[in-house]
C-alpha cells in the first residue's frame, strides 16, 4: 500500500511507529497531535495498570511543539522524529527523577542524559516518560516499594514479567510505541513475551550501557520494545552505536536495520532447540502448539527447520546467576551496609545471595561462559538463527515467591550468556487470552537477521490486529500482601555461619530478610556446585581485560 493510501485511525495512541512516521512524514498528523493522544491514553488507562513512575507531559508537549516547527520547515530527521516514547526509570535523565523504582533513589535527579536518551532526542524522539521496573531491574514483582508494580494489560491480576516491567505494560495498553527496557537475563524480552509484543535483547555491546543503572556489567543489555518488528529495527537504529563511554560498546559499522527486513526467509536455516521447553524448562501444551504451528508458518515461507541443541538450561542458570548476582551485589554494597531495610524484600532475596558465593565461584563461571560461548560457533555456521519458546503465558501477579529465582531455571539466561540477539515475538494466545511467545537468537551482530525472521513471520501471521481492551478510568484492584519468606530448612550451626557471613559485611537484616537469605542458601550451594572445577591454567575466562 503507498504511504498516501494509509488510513487515519479512530485512535492515534494505536498507530504503530512505523504508521505514525510515515503520516507525520506526510503532514496528515502532528507530533503534537499524537503526543496529546498518548498523554490522554495514559491519565484514561494508567491509574489501573501501573506502567508510569513520572509521566513528562510538559516536556513532552515542549518537544513535539519544536518537532512540529522543524517537520514544516523541512528538516525532518527521519522515522523517530516526532515520536513519542518512554523510558525503563533506570535510564538517566537530565533533570527528571530516575528512581529504579527504589526507595533507595526515590529523590535522585541526575544532571545527564544516558547515551540512549540522547540518540533518541538527536533523532527528534519525544520523551513521555519514566517506567515501573522491578527494583533496579531485579528484584520483584515487589508490593512493599514506595509504587505499584505494573500490570499486564491482558488480564490485571497477571504480571507483566519483569524486569522491565512497565515498559512491557505501556507499550501493550498503547500508552505509547516504544519504549526502552534493559536485558540481564530476559528482562526486555520477559515482559515483552508476557505482553504480547516484540522485544529484542540486541547483541553486547551494541547499544550503549552508559548511563543506565547497572544490575551487572557483564550480561546487561539496554533495546527496544515495541508493538511490531518494523517498529523494533527503527528503534534500534536511533539508539545503536559506539559510545566511548561504555567500555564493552563495539565500534563496528551499522547496518540499516528496517531496509534489512525485507527479503524474506526462503533459503534460511532454522534450528530448533526444543530442548529447551520440552525437558529442561517445560513449556504448556498451548505454547507447544502454537510453537508448531509457527514452526510451520517458517517452512511455508521457504525456511529450513531442523532440531539441535545447546547444552541444559541449568547450566546456562548457573553461571548466568553467580556471575551476575556476584556484580550485583558488588553494585550495591554500599548502600546495603547503610540502609539494607530501605530495599524490597525481595531484592534482598536475590542480591544477598551473593554473600554465599566466592572469588572462586565467579572465576570459574566466568571461565565456563567463555566455553559456553565458543561452543555456540558450530551452531552459527551451520543455521542463519535458532529458535525456540520465549517466556509466556503470564502467571498471577500474586504467585510470585522470591524462592522461585533460584529454584528456577528460564529459557532467556542462555542468551545472556552466550550475548548474541535474542528477540520475542507474539505468536498466538490462550484460550482465556495471554500471549505466547517465541523466541528467535542469533549470532553476535546478527540482530538484522533476527528482525528479518521476526518480520517475516509477523506479515504472515494475524497477531498484531489483536490488542488488550481497558476500561478507560477503571478503578485500581488492590494490592497483594507482600510474602512472607520462605522457610529456612538449614541446620543451626549454618543459620550461625550465615550470620557471621553477615556481620562481617557490615549488614544488619531484619528477622525476615534474615529467613529467607537462610532459604536460600541450599539452593546457592547447590547452583554453586553445579559450575565445572576441572579447567588448566590457562583457561581464561570471559571477561579477559583488553586495554585500549
Amino acid at each position: 500500500m503507498p504511504d498516501t493510501a494509509l488510513p487515519l485511525p479512530a485512535t492515534l495512541h494505536d498507530l504503530s511507529i512505523a504508521d505514525a512516521a510515515r503520516l507525520i512524514a506526510q503532514r496528515r498528523i502532528s507530533p503534537v497531535e499524537l503526543t496529546q493522544a498518548y498523554l490522554d491514553r495514559i491519565d484514561a488507562v494508567d491509574g489501573q495498570v501501573n506502567a508510569f513512575l513520572t509521566v513528562t507531559a510538559e516536556t513532552a508537549l515542549t518537544q513535539a511543539r519544536a518537532a512540529e516547527a522543524e517537520i514544516v520547515a523541512g528538516r525532518h530527521r527521519g522515522p523517530m522524529h516526532g515520536i513519542p516514547f518512554a523510558l525503563k526509570d533506570i535510564y538517566c535523565t537530565d533533570g527528571i527523577h530516575t528512581t529504579g523504582h527504589s526507595r533507595t533513589r526515590a529523590d535522585y535527579v541526575p544532571n545527564f542524559d544516558a547515551t540512549t536518551v540522547t540518540k533518541l532526542y538527536e533523532s527528534g524522539a519525544i520523551l513521555l516518560g519514566k517506567l515501573a521496573t522491578h527494583e533496579f531491574a531485579h528484584g520483584g514483582p515487589s508490593f512493599d516499594l514506595p509504587w505499584p508494580p505494573a500490570r499486564n494489560p491482558w488480564k490485571l491480576e497477571h504480571a507483566t514479567g519483569g524486569s522491565s516491567s512497565g515498559s512491557g505494560a505501556s507499550v501493550a495498553a498503547g500508552m505509547v510505541g516504544g519504549a526502552l527496557g534493559s536485558d540481564t537475563g530476559g528482562s526486555i524480552r520477559n515482559p515483552s513475551a508476557l505482553c504480547g509484543l516484540v522485544g529484542l535483547k540486541p547483541t553486547y555491546g551494541l547499544v550503549s550501557r552508559y548511563g543506565v543503572y547497572t544490575n551487572s556489567f557483564s550480561y546487561d543489555h539496554a533495546g527496544p520494545m515495541t508493538w511490531t518488528v518494523e517498529d523494533c529495527a527503527i528503534m534500534l537504529q536511533a539508539i545503536a552505536g559506539h559510545d566511548a563511554r561504555d567500555p564493552a560498546s563495539a565500534n563496528r559499522p551499522l547496518p540499516d536495520y528496517r531496509a534489512e527486513l525485507a527479503g524474506g526467509i526462503n533459503g534460511l536455516r532454522i534450528g530448533v532447540l526444543r530442548h529447551l521447553y520440552e525437558t529442561d524448562v517445560p513449556a504448556p501444551d498451548a505454547q507447544k502448539a502454537a510453537l508448531e504451528q509457527a514452526y510451520g508458518v517458517l517452512r511455508g515461507l521457504g525456511a529450513t527447520i531442523e532440531d539441535t541443541r545447546i547444552r541444559p538450561a541449568a547450566d546456562y542458570h548457573c553461571v548466568k546467576i553467580t556471575g551476575a548476582e556476584s556484580e550485583l551485589y558488588a553494585v550495591h554494597e554500599p548502600v546495603l551496609r547503610r540502609r539494607a531495610a530501605d530495599f524490597g524484600a525481595d531484592f534482598l532475596g536475590r542480591a544477598l545471595g551473593a554473600l554465599l558465593m566466592g572469588g572462586a565461584d565467579y572465576m570459574q563461571a566466568a571461565r565456563q561462559r567463555r566455553r559456553m560461548m565458543a561452543e555456540m560457533q558450530p551452531l552459527y555456521d551451520r543455521y542463519d538463527v535458532l529458535v525456540t519458546a520465549g517466556p509466556a503465558p503470564a502467571a498471577r501477579l500474586d504467585a510470585w515467591r522470591t524462592i522461585n529465582f533460584w529454584q528456577r531455571n528460564n529459557l532467556t539466561a542462555p542468551f545472556n550468556v552466550t550475548g548474541g540477539p535474542a528477540l520475542v515475538q507474539c505468536i498466538g494466545f490462550t484460550a482465556d487470552g495471554l500471549p505466547l511467545s517465541m523466541q528467535i537468537v542469533g549470532r553476535p551482530f546478527a540482530d538484522a537477521t533476527v528482525m528479518r525472521v521476526a518480520k517475516a513471520y509477523e506479515d504472515a501471521t494475524p497477531w498484531r490486529g489483536r490488542r488488550p481492551v481497558l476500561t478507560p478510568g477503571a478503578a485500581p484492584l488492590p494490592l497483594p500482601p507482600v510474602p512472607a519468606p520462605a522457610q529456612a530448612d538449614i541446620a543451626p550451626g549454618r543459620r550461625d555461619e550465615i550470620a557471621a557471613t553477615c556481620k562481617r559485611a557490615g549488614l544488619a537484616l531484619t528477622e525476615a530478610h534474615f529467613e529467607q537469605l537462610c532459604a536460600t542458601a541450599p539452593l546457592v550451594e547447590e547452583m554453586v556446585g553445579h559450575l565445572d572445577r576441572t579447567w588448566e591454567f590457562y583457561d581464561e575466562p570471559a571477561n579477559v581485560f583488553m586495554p585500549g
